[in-house]
Formats: C-alpha cells, structure tokens, sequence
C-alpha cells in the first residue's frame, strides 16, 4: 500500500520531528556533513528520473543474494524519497547508495547545507521554510557526523541530476520502507553492534543512509523515538 502525499503526512512528520529529543553528536575530530531527506510525491513506475544507462555502472555487479542484482525496481508511487546512486568517479564511498548532501562549509547551518547540496546534486533549489525537522545525528567511521534534514518538496519535482556527482537518481515510495522484511542486522566480527540493511528494490542500503532511512520510518512514519547512533555499518564503507 502506497502513502498518501498530503497535508496529513506532512503535518504528522512534522509533529513528530518536533516533539523528538534529538541526540545531537559533538566531535571536534569528525567533520560535520548534512543530507536531505526530501519528501515528494510520486507515480507508480517512475523509479527512475534521468536517463543513465544502467548497464553503464551496474554491469557485471556480482549478485551477493537471490534477487539482489543492486536494482533500484518497482519502488515508486505515493509519498517517495528521493535517492541518488553516487558517481563512479568520486574519489569516496563512489557508486554507493545516497541522500543528497555533503559536508557543511563554515558559517552554513545544517539546513542551509543540505538544501544547497540538493540543488547543487539534484537541481532542486527550495526555500529554508520547506525544512519540517531534523533526525537525529548519526557519527560515521569515515570520520562525519551527519544531520539529516527532512524536507517537504511540494510535489513531484523536475530533477536535474548532476553527472559530476550522481550517477542515477530515483523516487522511492515511503511504503517501500515498512516492507515485511525491512529491517535485517547481520553481525560482523569486527565489531559489537548489528549491521543494518535496509532492503529496498533488488538492493540493501546499508549505514548510514540505512540508519536514517530506518528513522525515517521509525520516527516519522510511525513515531517512535527508537535511536539508530548505535546501528553499525558494513566494512566496506569504514574509509
């Protein structure tokens, strides 16, 4: 079942954002980095917003699991996400699944960074009154905190997805969050704390775009304060 995009949506994420005790992470060795969650509205069968061949950086991929070929199919319709696959060529965590965002210059606010990054990954450029909230920080081995920024898109939204940093760019539908095998933790012996995945299409999305994205359901969708800090990533994605 697909998630009406409505004022009820947008006054219940709201709600939600605002009476939550956000764990804010203060680490003067980490840099500081912020992602859009942007809220939009979506068709079914419009997963795709741009026109890169698939084949071009997902060709080859070797296949981990049955059915997960790395994908992003039949995720769209209702109240949507907008996810990025990174470009090849970026010099860090490269063709990974992604929120736009990227690291806050000085003098920015959190929510100043995330909606520049988004107009500068997706040509998106909307006003600081569309932010409904912020989740909370999530501290990355890679050496960032990250603030994740929810914000109300208004509609569908013309993308204009920049080749320099996003390879492909994707509306995914809120519900698609709520699936029956949403979440898994997998233990790692390199670490105590459970790995995240986040299934969604042919693909998981691991942390920590998988822990935002577990909040998003949690907290926004559903209202609980559960806390992700403590949700591990996979090795891969340490550097």
């Amino acid at each position: 079942m697909t998630i009406a995009y409505d004022d009820a949506l947008r006054e219940r994420i709201r709600t939600h954002l605002a009476g939550h005790d956000r764990r804010v992470t203060t680490d003067p060795t980490k840099r500081h980095a912020a992602v859009a969650v942007v809220l939009v509205d979506s068709e079914l069968g419009e997963d795709r917003v741009d026109p890169a061949p698939v084949e071009d950086w997902i060709g080859g991929r070797p296949v981990l699991e049955a059915g997960l070929d790395g994908r992003m199919v039949d995720v769209s319709g209702g109240a949507a996400f907008l996810m990025c696959r990174r470009a090849t060529r970026l010099t860090s965590h490269s063709a990974q699944w992604a929120l736009p965002g990227g690291r806050v210059d000085p003098g920015e606010t959190v929510e100043e960074a995330a909606l520049r990054e988004l107009d500068e990954e997706l040509g998106v450029r909307l006003p600081e009154s569309t932010v409904l909230g912020l989740l909370d920080d999530y501290p990355t081995r890679s050496g960032y905190v990250i603030t994740p920024v929810v914000i109300w898109g208004g509609g569908r939204l013309e993308l204009s997805p920049s080749p320099d940093e996003v390879v492909a760019a994707y509306r995914v539908g809120l519900h698609q969050l709520q699936r029956e095998d949403s979440p898994r933790f997998v233990a790692i012996p390199e670490s105590p704390r459970p790995v995240v995945q986040i299934p969604l299409g042919n693909d998981l999305i691991h942390a920590p775009t998988g822990a935002v994205l577990l909040q998003v359901r949690r907290l926004c969708l559903e209202g609980r304060p559960d806390p992700v800090y403590d949700l591990e990533q996979p090795v891969f994605a340490w550097k």
